[in-house]
């Protein structure tokens, strides 16, 4: 959530930002709201004062016996609290009309983002890894996991429906195992505390990240009134929920391997074929809380944490910046790491990592203390991919596919998948 006192004293700054992210000028509407509520707000706290003064006066003249003056004391506090009880019900209104307003509003870029309207504006910013020579046509990742009789859709989708996979064998663990040398790359060389959190939330968990009140069609919600987590950063963002964070402890840095699910509503038509793009997937997550002078340096640490994943999977990728226009609605800077896929011919997104100011600090109410100050502050934010599991799955058996279909698994991984080096079709 944007802050009501910057937009109040830089009026210009913020129509200009929310027009670098294709939203319409909110300036003149805010204002307008944001003084009727504190002009309202003015005449309470003048009834207030009058009726505690009213109060004591009734005294007085009840002690000097001026029965008449106490009575016209007593009908005006009366007056005053039916006011007071009404002003209370107005100012809960004006208050939820502003937050509403406020909660759904994106977050304001970074100078240094490049202005844009889509993914076509985004800005390389590194090329890491020469991509792979096949002395034949690369298969997609479907085909080579439907081949080795390892992926099966089809059954999937008979029992969940559509954006469904079931892995069998030895896919099963390399995905497994793919998870579990994150994890470990994260928590023993990074240094990430890793975290095994809920994956039902509640609202005021999704409200706290972003995701709610404007994105509530992109997630699944239980009978309940809990929602599965569409990211592990709903609950590593919210574990500093509420609180005043020690300065002494800053940054925390928080990892987790969860399932996340998406209901993927407006992707209708898009990434059909394959688990590119799933209602169900595995991802480890990485989120860091710090304070406002570190952050943009806990971004670029953070991205290289990610990067490096890639790195040691010997999977060719590229960094990207995010334009104004293709950026996330809490972000204030992402960087996209985008594996190349050789079977697609292209780059896709396997990492986004963001910088995401006060702006999820503000929704959760996340202060720290710095030291030698009296007055406490928002803490920082960030979140990113360290990496989406299946994603990974899916580069590393594109990029390592052979000719008869069989996939070479990575160095890095052969110890967690029990000294396998290669996946082949069952005998």
């Amino acid at each position: 959530m944007l802050d009501i006192k910057w937009i109040r004293e830089n009026p210009e700054a913020f129509d200009e930002a929310l027009a670098k992210r294709s939203a319409e000028s909110q300036s003149s509407r805010i204002l307008a709201l944001d003084e009727e509520r504190r002009q309202h707000i003015s005449k309470v706290q003048v009834a207030q004062e009058r009726r505690n003064a009213a109060s004591k006066e009734i005294g007085k003249a009840m002690a000097a016996k001026d029965m008449e003056t106490a009575d016209k004391l007593k009908s005006e506090v009366a007056e005053l609290k039916v006011f007071l009880s009404e002003a209370e019900n107005k100012e809960r209104e004006l208050d939820q009309q502003l937050n509403g307003i406020l909660s759904s509003l994106p977050n304001i870029p970074m100078e240094d983002v490049p202005l844009g309207s889509d993914e076509s504006d985004n800005v390389e910013v590194r090329n890491i890894g020469g991509k792979p020579n096949f002395s034949f046509k690369p298969k997609e990742h479907y085909e080579l996991g439907e081949a080795l009789g390892l992926m099966d859709f089809e059954r999937a989708a008979k029992m969940s429906g559509a954006r469904f996979t079931i892995l069998k064998g030895a896919l099963a663990r390399l995905e497994r195992a793919l998870g579990q040398f994150m994890l470990d790359l994260h928590t023993t060389e990074h240094g990430y505390t890793e975290v095994m959190p809920p994956l039902l939330v509640k609202d005021d968990a999704l409200y706290g990240t972003g995701q709610l009140p404007k994105f509530s069609e992109d997630s699944f919600k239980t009978t309940d009134d809990r929602w599965l987590i569409p990211t592990a950063e709903v609950p590593l963002t919210n574990l500093v929920s509420g609180e005043i964070v020690d300065t002494k402890t800053l940054p925390l840095r928080f990892t987790a391997l969860t399932a996340c699910f998406r209901s993927e509503a407006g992707s209708a038509g898009r990434d059909t074929r394959g688990m590119l793009r799933q209602h169900q997937f595995q991802k480890v997550e990485m989120v860091s809380i710090t304070d406002s002078e570190n952050a943009s340096a806990e971004h670029e640490r953070m991205t290289a944490c990610a990067e490096e994943v890639l790195k040691r999977l010997g999977v060719p990728f590229r960094t990207v910046v995010l334009c104004t226009g293709d950026m996330g609605f809490g972000a204030r800077k992402t960087y996209d790491i985008e594996a190349w896929l050789p079977g697609q011919n292209t780059y896709r997104e396997i990492s986004s990592c963001s910088v995401c100011g006060d702006f999820q600090a503000r929704r959760m109410n996340s202060r720290y203390r710095p030291e030698g100050e009296k007055n406490t502050r928002f803490v920082h934010t960030l979140n990113g991919s360290g990496v989406a599991v299946g994603r990974a799955l899916i580069a590393v058996m594109e990029n390592y596919q052979e000719e008869d279909g069989s996939i070479r698994v990575p160095d890095v991984l052969v110890p967690y998948m029990g000294g396998v080096t290669r996946i082949e079709k069952a005998a």
